[in-house]
């Protein structure tokens, strides 16, 4: 019988994940939400907790930043980030949200020690909003929409 401590598998390297999911409205705008801890917007999603498939991370933080039951759709991005000053490198998915009609988004809660306010943005509103990264990430989103394919990134940029 192999035990966790005889286990290889455990001390091979280990990446921090990340999960978020695009929210759109009826006029194609995304929405983004003011985290209270940075200085730039982000899509709603957060960190895959040990043992948490990236998937189900996606349904735990709508839940936990909107307050909103969501099933997400299909994978819209998978994003390697590379390491940077206090950053380990990761891995983030970027799963559909699909449509949220005006009285589901009449629904959204917001955590107030965690998120300042949310808000439909245009792709050039977002742009602003977002750091770079996270703007080409969502970008990437929302061309993986229209071209029906999952979109492989590295530091935001098309890889494949």
């Amino acid at each position: 019988m192999t035990t966790l401590s005889d286990d290889y598998t455990a001390t091979l390297p280990r990446k921090r994940m990340g999960s978020a999911v695009l929210l759109r409205d009826g006029v194609d705008r995304i929405l983004l939400v003011e985290p209270t801890y940075k200085d730039y917007w982000e899509l709603p999603g957060g960190v895959v907790d040990g043992d948490e498939s990236p998937y189900n991370a996606a349904i735990r933080e709508l839940t936990e930043e909107l307050s909103l039951s969501v099933t997400p759709g299909r994978l819209l991005v998978v994003d390697w980030v590379p390491p940077r000053l206090g950053r380990t490198d990761g891995v983030m998915f970027v799963y559909d949200g699909g449509l949220l009609d005006p009285a589901r988004a009449a629904e959204i809660r917001l955590p107030a020690d965690e998120l300042r306010s949310w808000a439909w943005s245009t792709p050039e509103e977002a742009e602003r909003r977002l750091s770079p990264l996270l703007a080409r990430r969502a970008t990437a989103a929302l061309l993986a929409l229209s071209q029906g394919r999952t979109q492989y990134l590295e530091d935001g940029n098309h890889v494949i």
